[in-house]
This record gives structure tokens, sequence and C-alpha cells, in this order.
């Protein structure tokens, strides 16, 4: 088989020198990615160009159950919570959009923003705070939905969130529009980053955002702790032995007097972690 020759590309910019690549004319997406990164290896553009277009080409073959939050992993607010118990979750959470539930999961009510709070809290009016004239309507979809017909109807309906439902009309977690970027783009920095040169950093009430390649010396002398470190350079190596599988955002665990949440995960690694010293 004849090998492919790339031509020298003078100064242009990555998606030119893409559209040349394409000028191969490859058969299938197979041939496709292989070409690209043939073209990333001769230096033609960057590894997080290449990252993206992977990550746009394969977004049409995922489905939300593939990147959702679990339901057991959601965050929620409950629909008759009143103000201080509200701030007190948001706060801890971290997030900005949250499912308002009733009974209990499976009853969703409404999405609340975090925001709306502070028109409760700036008010001088004596009226009592309701959750229902605030939030806004859910959006059900079901599991099956492919993220790229999601991101499109997110874009057109100006909707951040959605809640998943499975078969039986229950309610399997939800999604947002970042988690679907995100798979295209990589991860987007939020309220939780630091400096990748600071890999423990206080948050709050006695709460630590940990970088999940933290070495295993350091995280023991930062916290005065004995955990394990043989056969693991990093803490994020000491957790995924202990969950046994590569964890999803959200999923928690107790380990050796320290309580850890994983705040930032992708398909091949933990990125970043919440950490607390078990009381």
């Amino acid at each position: 088989m004849t090998a492919t020759v790339f031509p020298y590309f003078p100064a242009k910019s990555w998606f030119e020198r893409v559209k040349q690549v394409l000028s191969s004319k490859p058969q299938d997406k197979r041939q496709l990615i292989t070409l690209l990164r043939d073209a990333q290896q001769r230096n033609l553009f960057s590894t997080e160009t290449l990252d993206m277009i992977e990550g746009a080409l394969k977004v049409s073959e995922k489905h939300v159950r593939d990147v959702m939050i679990p339901r057991a992993q959601m965050v929620v607010l409950e629909l008759h919570a009143p103000p201080d118990q509200l701030v007190k979750t948001i706060v801890e959470s971290g997030h900005s959009r949250f499912p308002v539930i009733g009974e209990n999961r499976d009853d969703v009510q409404g999405i609340f923003l975090a925001k709306d709070l502070l028109d409760y809290y700036a008010s001088e009016k004596s009226e009592n705070f309701n959750m229902r004239d605030v939030m806004r309507p859910p959006v059900f979809i079901p599991e099956s939905k492919r993220l790229n017909v999601l991101l499109r109807e997110f874009r057109t309906s100006r909707n951040h969130m959605a809640v998943i439902v499975d078969e039986y009309s229950g309610v399997a977690g939800l999604i947002t529009i970042e988690d679907v970027i995100e798979e295209i783009v990589g991860e987007i920095d939020d309220e939780y980053d630091i400096d990748d040169q600071v890999f423990i950093k206080p948050a709050h009430d006695g709460f630590y955002t940990v970088l999940a390649l933290t070495p295993m010396a350091e995280f023991n002398e930062y916290f005065k702790s004995d955990l394990s470190d043989e056969g693991f350079d990093t803490i994020s190596g000491l957790l995924l032995q202990a969950f046994g599988h590569l964890p999803k955002r959200g999923e928690k665990i107790e380990l050796g007097g320290f309580h850890f949440e994983v705040i930032r995960a992708n398909a091949r690694r933990i990125q970043l972690l919440r950490t607390s010293q078990s009381s």
C-alpha cells in the first residue's frame, strides 16, 4: 500500500490545514481519523486541535446515557426547603443549576438557578420565599438521545440542563450543556479550578480542592496523614484502586479518615477532587 505523502504547508490557519488533509478523500471515519493523526504528527496542527476535531466527530456517536450524571449523584433542592437550607446546599455543591424535587427524585418539579436567591436576600419585601415562583420548567429527555442532537436543542431553546428519564419514565440522571461541550473541547474551567502548580488549596468549611495528580508524599505531608503510598505515586492511583473503577464526576468515597468527592474526571482519568477529613 502506498503511503500518503503530505506536502509542506506555509503558515495557515488550522482549519485550512485540515481542509488540505481532507483533500486525500478518506473513505470512512476511521480513515479520516488516521489521516488527521498522521497530519498532527507532522506538526500541521496542534494536539489540542486534533483532540477537538476527534471530539466533534465522536459526539454524534454518543448518547446522553454515556455522559450523564447518574440519579444517585444528582445534587437536588427540595421544593419546600427554606432559603437558608437552599443556600447551604448551593454553597457546598458549587453548582449554579439544580433540579427541584417534590416527594422523591422521580418527582422533578422544575429547575432552580442559584442566582435567583440573590433577589430574595436583596429584597426588602416580607413575603415568604416560594420556590414555584422562581423555578423554571424542567426539560425531560430520553437516555437514548444523541449528544449532537441534544446540543442543537440546548442552543435553540437556551436551556442549559435537562433531566434524563428511562424507559419507565423514572429519572435516570441529568445532563448540562457543559457536559456535552466538554466532550468536544475537553474540560472547561470552573469555580473549582486551581493552579496546576498548586496541588492542594483550602476551599471553605473544612474542604479542600485537590489535584488528582498530587503526589502521595505531598498529600500526607500537607494533612499530616499516613495514607498508603505503596504502589501509588499520586492520590489518583490510590482512589482508582479504592473505587475499583474509573469514577465519574460526583462519585464519593470514604478512605483513611478522608472524604473524597470527584469534582472533575474524563473518560481516561480523575482530574480534581473535593476533600475533607472525616469527623
